[in-house]
């Protein structure tokens, strides 16, 4: 068992990081009105934390707000109490919707993008109706490196989901304060938090690749320690010179 001390000296730690992610990547500007997507995991967890620590809020001038959104047609075993309270004790307004999706609707796209994306739609709804600049996401490091793996494997993209996103759409930005702390950082900071486990029963859940590009990174992290470092390096030092010119897709070899 870790002790205080050295438990607070890792949440020091997480809190360095994350205000690091805000201040690197210039995530969040002063007086900004934030949008925390609540899920009720441990990552979304641990960002409305980070996001609604009162000193920061008022070094910052920022408002923040919180959204819970249930999908009438995935199960998730969230108490909306426990949130709830969570919420009060940090003085953040928790609105909480409901949405749902047809996995039939566009047979090219996964059930997965349907329903993010349709959750993500309900949350910009939420953050115009209340003025929020921005919409924060729970995305920690290993998610951003695994997405970008995926997307090199199996669209053949380099991209992944980055810490600021702009949908000029939606004159919305979306931002992930967590870029820089892995996932043991945030099963650790839920430790000490003693929060509350969710269980997810995702139908879909066993459809996708993730998992296996996890165990992937895993394996990476036993070669070198700081793989993990060197991926996220990777993705700003692109040395266009040493790669090759774009060629017709009709015209990559097939195996």
């Amino acid at each position: 068992m870790l002790q205080p001390d050295e438990d607070q000296r890792f949440l020091d730690k997480f809190n360095r990081f994350f205000r690091k992610a805000v201040n690197d990547y210039g995530l969040i500007a002063r007086g900004t009105t934030v949008l925390v997507a609540l899920s009720g995991g441990k990552d979304s967890l641990a960002l409305l934390e980070q996001m609604a620590n009162p000193r920061y809020r008022k070094q910052k001038n920022i408002s923040v707000f919180a959204a819970h959104i249930r999908m009438q047609n995935i199960s998730y075993d969230v108490d909306l109490e426990y949130l709830q309270q969570l919420c009060d004790g940090l003085n953040v307004p928790l609105i909480v919707r409901e949405t749902t999706f047809d996995p039939s609707s566009d047979r090219r796209k996964s059930p997965c993008f349907l329903c993010s994306w349709n959750r993500r739609k309900t949350l910009f709804d939420i953050a115009k109706e209340h003025d929020c600049h921005c919409i924060a996401l729970g995305h920690h490091l290993d998610d951003m490196l695994e997405t970008l793996l995926m997307n090199m494997t199996f669209q053949g993209s380099f991209s992944t989901m980055p810490p600021l996103l702009k949908m000029e759409k939606f004159e919305m930005n979306i931002i992930r304060p967590l870029s820089l702390l892995t996932e043991n950082d945030m099963k650790r900071y839920a430790d000490i938090r003693q929060f509350r486990p969710m269980h997810k029963r995702c139908p879909y859940e066993k459809e996708s690749f993730r998992s296996d590009i996890k165990n992937i990174i895993d394996h990476l992290s036993t070669l070198n320690p700081k793989a993990r470092t060197s991926l996220l390096a990777s993705m700003t030092n692109i040395k266009t010179d040493y790669l090759p010119s774009p060629i017709p897709e009709n015209h990559l070899p097939i195996n």
